[in-house]
């Protein structure tokens, strides 16, 4: 059985919500103003580099689904988008990467002191937004997402032992860094309906953000940076260890391995060797496995959205499991 897979454009996916979306954005940028301004200097920045509000757009897609957008829905939205936001710049703080998006990052265009305080000024604005909500269950659930998201950089920072790093802590590191947050999304978007659509809802966002970091991590052995909008082969090139790779090492022969070790212990490897080993993993079944991962996690996305009523907000929900492992961008 294969998933829903056609490639499908965002704006397909966003198109019942577009209104909302939109608005969405304008609170966005509303919740994250300061009097202060470096803070709107970068806001400014950040807004120039949009991305494509795809966590909100899954949090709006299910409460249509579930039932109807209010303005409170609109602003849960936002304040998710804020949360994915601030774990990017901290991302690219901890990577010292210089673009996002094809866009110099926060720490490259102002500083890594700046992209740091940012990232907690984002995250304290989200929280304080769901205060003023006086959202009791959304505020639950991203408290545990933000937790989970902080562990998940933690892993991240300490993922780099090829050696000893295994399918399971890799798994153990996009469930917290990538899928808590799209569970989060969904399972906020589901409230609309009580206790009704929570829990497939919650657990569509959990397998539909692990396939859609396993397809992240393969288009940084296939794609090129005009395609990524990062540099080609970045996680290589940090030595960070994800499922091609792990997928592919067992398979290796002894002279594939030590061109492995051999990358992974230069500070700067060269172009030539981050092609061979790219090649290597390829050959020793790294990409397949990996493309097999994200099909099995999307079928299990699929499954779980049986329980909705046919209706466009729907459709576009299982076109998002398209967009997670057919997108190119």
């Amino acid at each position: 059985m294969e998933p829903h897979v056609a490639s499908i454009g965002i704006g397909t996916i966003q198109e019942p919500v577009r209104q909302e979306l939109d608005a969405s954005f304008d609170r966005l940028r509303s919740i994250a103003q300061a009097d202060f301004p470096l803070i709107d200097d970068v806001n400014d920045h950040l807004l120039r580099i949009k991305g494509k509000m795809f966590r909100p757009t899954l949090l709006l897609l299910s409460a249509q689904s579930a039932g109807t957008i209010t303005d409170r829905e609109i602003t849960l939205s936002a304040i998710v988008e804020l949360i994915h936001v601030a774990t990017l710049i901290h991302d690219d703080a901890v990577d010292h990467s210089v673009l996002r998006r094809g866009q110099p990052s926060v720490n490259a265009q102002f500083s890594h002191e700046v992209a740091v305080i940012m990232g907690d000024y984002l995250y304290s604005r989200a929280i304080h937004e769901l205060v003023l909500l006086d959202a009791r269950e959304p505020l639950r659930i991203m408290s545990r997402v933000t937790n989970e998201l902080t562990v998940g950089e933690m892993r991240e920072v300490v993922a780099y032992d090829f050696l000893t790093f295994s399918e399971r802590d890799y798994e153990q590191l996009i469930q917290a860094k990538t899928a808590s947050l799209m569970s989060g999304a969904c399972e906020i978007g589901a409230l609309v309906s009580g206790n009704t659509f929570r829990q497939p809802l919650k657990q569509f966002g959990r397998q539909l953000g692990m396939a859609f970091q396993v397809t992240d991590d393969l288009l940084d052995y296939t794609e090129s940076e005009d395609i990524t909008g990062k540099p080609a082969a970045q996680d290589l090139r940090e030595h960070k260890v994800t499922l091609p790779l792990i997928a592919a090492l067992p398979n290796m022969t002894g002279p594939e391995r030590a061109q492995v070790e051999a990358l992974m212990a230069d500070p700067s490897p060269s172009d030539d060797l981050i092609a061979t080993v790219i090649h290597t993993v390829e050959q020793r079944g790294g990409i397949a496995t990996a493309r097999d991962a994200a099909r099995a996690f999307a079928l299990e996305a699929e499954a779980e959205l049986a329980c909705l009523a046919p209706s466009p907000a729907k459709d576009a929900l299982l076109d998002s499991i398209a967009y997670a492992i057919a997108r190119r961008q």
